[in-house]
């Protein structure tokens, strides 16, 4: 039988150090078999979402639709007193009658030549909205884009109807064109409407009244509307702009000569032509 001997303290301190290694080792063997899931954990770095940039659509112009004006100057003219004044053969500002060979009834309707008798007694179309209000600031106007058969550059109104098929659109638009005296059509010119004072009789008993001082026309109040509408119709499709005076003057007009019988027709006959009619007048 083995015999057992009491250590003594000192002895015991001694084996408690020798074996302290092996005490940290199997602890940390425990450490590492736990489950772990039950061992907290660090904490995840969050990252702050990146914010969504604001996307917005670029805005895109809506897309303008031309009307089917005619291909030509010529073709317009033709349409004009062949088809939409057809059964209506009155020129615009004086009433005047006017035949298939496009003669004017100067006697019939009083109208008297100021100053060119032979211009007086043929009808022209007269663009109400003039060409070079809505040309002048177009590039194939201003500069010489184009060129001839004899290598000669040139600019202006042909230029823009051969190049630019929005201004083609434009002088060609039945909406825009009237039969008129074509004296009262080369006296008016491009001139703007508006008051001419005095109002002095040049035209026999057409009330029109041309002040050349001032480059001012001033038709009867019976086609004021008329003009007015064709204005807001040719300012809408055509992008063009409308001082604040002549806005408020083309207004007023609108409420003094309110929208006739006539001015219906024409648009509806116009319309069928064009495919588009004038607001204004619908």
């Amino acid at each position: 039988m083995k015999e057992f001997r009491t250590i003594t303290t000192a002895e015991a301190n001694k084996m408690l150090i020798k074996m302290m290694p092996l005490v940290v080792m199997t602890a940390s063997l425990l450490l590492v078999g736990c489950n772990n899931n039950q061992l907290p954990k660090a904490p995840e770095e969050t990252v702050p979402p990146t914010p969504l940039e604001e996307t917005v659509p670029p805005k895109v112009p809506e897309k303008t639709v031309l009307p089917n004006s005619p291909s030509s100057f010529y073709m317009a003219k033709k349409l004009l007193y062949e088809t939409v004044h057809r059964g209506h053969r009155k020129t615009f500002y004086c009433g005047c009658t006017f035949s298939e060979k496009r003669k004017v009834d100067t006697a019939g309707c009083g109208v008297s030549a100021r100053k060119n008798e032979k211009r007086s007694k043929r009808v022209e179309a007269e663009h109400v909205f003039p060409a070079s209000h809505f040309g002048q600031h177009r590039q194939c106007w201003r500069e010489k884009l184009c060129t001839d058969s004899h290598g000669k550059a040139y600019g202006g109104r042909r230029c823009c109807e051969k190049i630019d098929p929005s201004f083609e659109a434009a002088h060609n638009d039945l909406h825009n064109l009237q039969p008129a005296v074509g004296e009262i059509n080369g006296d008016r010119s491009n001139f703007r409407f508006g008051t001419v004072n005095a109002e002095p009789r040049n035209y026999g008993s057409c009330d029109f009244e041309v002040d050349f001082k001032t480059d001012r026309a001033e038709p009867s109040v019976n086609v004021q509307g008329d003009i007015a509408r064709t204005y807001f119709y040719m300012r809408d499709m055509y992008n063009i702009n409308l001082s604040s005076q002549q806005t408020k003057l083309f207004e007023a007009w609108n409420k003094i000569d309110p929208v006739d019988a006539w001015e219906r027709e024409r648009n509806a006959r116009i319309k069928k032509i064009q495919g588009i009619g004038n607001k204004y007048i619908e």
